[in-house]
């Protein structure tokens, strides 16, 4: 076992963890944090309304922790350069994506470090981005080494093809190098000091009004759910708080991540990631709790964009497709929702005579009752809301949003490997969102065949019609991945290029 994995390492450690989630934060401070009230009609004062307050973590160090593999911190000021290729590796013919020498052939051949390093370093040359970022690693035997830091994309990668994790997650950029800090005399001189701003989707938060799968599983229908959240945050994040630069990234499995690089996002306190993500939360309660939503009128506009987003997909995706209130239990969660005793009994009556009545019947059936006048104290203000809130209850996004609040929670880095399901954690181009299929993500063996098989067809040694030199994820399925990452860097290098310019000009007028 590689020297850097502690010989004892502590319970959190080894202890198994669920594979679709994010890793645990960071031990928590003991500064409590203020609280300041949602202000909900100017997202900007999210962003620009509270102040940075210090963050404390006198707890954050673990003392069983080994770093003597890159005790240095100084990052050089060299170009990134690639190590040399190393030979292909041989592999099984029944090797299975969870096997170690299928990951370590990944990691050669097809994980695309460059882009990775210059998509958190917001530049080509090195810089504290990067080399102050804390990387943790998931072993192959679940030992767990969190505070790794690296100077250049070529060293990230050296380490990952030395310990040949299962998985690794991204942690924020602090203030020191996260390998030094315990050389630190005042462990308030070691902080977070930006990271990007991270949402979550898990489909298992949509168990109680999903009815295809639960827990793990997941289909056509029910993904469904995370294509109608993407559309609602992305909106919100560009339309109301003006972020640009937005990737969605599929968590191999069952979810769906955002990560928002704008330096604004990245340089938000906990105070504002909290505020953000209250101002996006709207369902709340647990499965047994009564009504989930409980909005003001006039609707905020980003609660009826919202609304306008979701009412096309409530009739298909949700009605038909999920049929949710067909069983009689299910009919009596609609019947709490509305607003008015005798036109539900009305209903009731009418469903009882009438097993089995589809969702969308059901669903036609209230306005249909209700234009009879058999209930004469009927507020048709009161039932239009009502109707409106149950679309928001089985369509609104479901986010973790714990996730969000704290710049110190790890997230899974984009393009490793799910262990469940062996597939590759995929960027999602949101100009084909509707189109993207969760169970036709390339796993980690089908691309490694796709490899072997175009150079076996090719007969090239690796190399184009034109003589050039194919890069091996170029041969395969995750090529539009790669360049969809690819091309969202390009976008985020060009800005960061201009307000570091911006900044040089300012400085240049100073006399």
């Amino acid at each position: 076992m590689p020297h850097s994995v502690s010989p004892e390492p502590s319970p959190s450690a080894t202890e198994p963890r669920e594979e679709d989630g994010t890793l645990p934060d960071a031990p928590a401070d003991n500064v409590e944090e203020q609280e300041k009230p949602l202000q909900r009609d100017n997202p900007e004062s999210i962003v620009a309304g509270f102040t940075k307050e210090e963050v404390k973590l006198e707890d954050l160090f673990n003392d069983d922790d080994e770093d003597e593999e890159f005790p240095s911190s100084s990052p050089p000021g060299a170009m990134v350069e690639s190590s040399p290729p190393a030979a292909p590796l041989q592999l099984a013919p029944a090797a299975k994506y969870s096997d170690p020498e299928v990951m370590l052939a990944f990691y050669q051949r097809l994980f695309p470090f460059r882009y990775l390093f210059q998509w958190l370093n917001h530049s080509v040359k090195p810089s504290n981005d990067f080399s102050h970022r804390e990387f943790a690693f998931t072993l192959q035997n679940d030992a767990y080494l969190r505070y790794q830091s690296f100077p250049t994309a070529d060293l990230l990668r050296k380490d990952v093809l030395r310990l040949n994790p299962s998985r690794f997650e991204i942690g924020p950029v602090y203030t020191a190098n996260p390998r030094d800090r315990k050389t630190l005399r005042k462990s308030t001189a070691f902080r977070p000091l930006a990271k990007e701003l991270v949402f979550d989707i898990d489909l298992t938060d949509y168990d109680e009004i999903r009815t295809c799968c639960d827990k793990a599983n997941i289909c056509h229908k029910c993904w469904s759910f995370v294509t109608m959240a993407i559309k609602v945050v992305d909106a919100a994040l560009r339309d109301d708080f003006g972020f640009d630069h937005i990737m969605w990234v599929y968590s191999g499995r069952r979810g769906a991540h955002a990560w928002i690089s704008d330096k604004r996002a990245r340089e938000m306190d906990d105070q504002k990631r909290k505020a953000l993500a209250g101002y996006l939360e709207v369902i709340k309660g647990g499965a047994q709790s009564g009504k989930k939503v409980n909005v003001k009128r006039p609707l905020h506009p980003h609660l009826a964009r919202s609304l306008n987003i979701l009412k096309d997909h409530f009739k298909t995706d949700i009605l038909e497709d999920q049929d949710p209130w067909s069983a009689p239990e299910k009919t009596e969660r609609l019947l709490q929702l509305l607003p008015d005793k005798v036109l539900n009994d009305a209903l009731r009556k009418k469903w009882d005579s009438a097993p089995g009545r589809a969702s969308a019947s059901k669903w036609a059936d209230i306005d249909a009752l209700a234009k009879t006048g058999v209930s004469h104290n009927l507020d048709r203000n009161a039932l239009w809301k009502a109707k409106q809130d149950i679309i928001l209850e089985y369509t609104y996004p479901r986010l973790d949003v714990e996730v969000s609040k704290k710049q110190i929670h790890l997230l899974k880095s984009p393009f490793v490997i799910h262990p469940g399901t062996g597939r590759v954690c995929v960027p999602i181009d949101l100009k084909r969102l509707e189109k993207f299929d969760p169970l036709g993500v390339p796993t980690v063996t089908e691309l490694l065949g796709e490899i072997d098989a175009w150079d076996a067809e090719s007969g090239r040694n690796g190399e184009s019609e034109e003589g050039k030199k194919v890069q091996d994820y170029e041969k395969t399925s995750l090529k539009p991945y790669v360049e969809y990452f690819k091309s969202h860097v390009a976008g985020i290098l060009r800005d960061e290029k201009g307000v570091k310019r911006e900044r040089e000009d300012d400085d240049a007028m100073e006399f």
